[in-house]
C-alpha cells in the first residue's frame, strides 16, 4: 500500500468512525496500519487473533474483526 493510499483511508476512518459501525471502523483502521507498517505494528499472534475475530459470536468483536480484515485487504 502506497503512502497516498493510506492516508486517504485513514481519512475515511476518521469520517466513518462519526456516523457508523464505530467497532467496523476501529478494526478497519488497525488492519490499514499492519497493511501499511507490515511487521513492525503488532505481532503475527495479533494479526491472526485480529482476523480471526470476524467469526465471533460477540457482534461488536465480530464488527472489528470484519473491519479488520476490511482494511487489512485494502489497496
Amino acid at each position: 500500500m502506497d503512502r497516498d493510499t493510506f492516508e486517504r483511508e485513514m481519512m475515511r476512518v476518521k469520517t466513518m468512525m462519526n456516523i457508523q459501525n464505530r467497532d467496523y471502523w476501529a478494526g478497519y483502521q488497525r488492519g490499514l496500519l499492519r497493511k501499511y507498517h507490515g511487521e513492525k505494528f503488532g505481532t503475527d499472534d495479533e494479526h491472526e487473533k485480529w482476523m480471526s475475530m470476524a467469526g465471533d459470536t460477540d457482534k461488536g468483536r465480530a464488527d472489528r474483526g470484519q473491519g479488520y480484515r476490511d482494511g487489512f485487504n485494502q489497496g
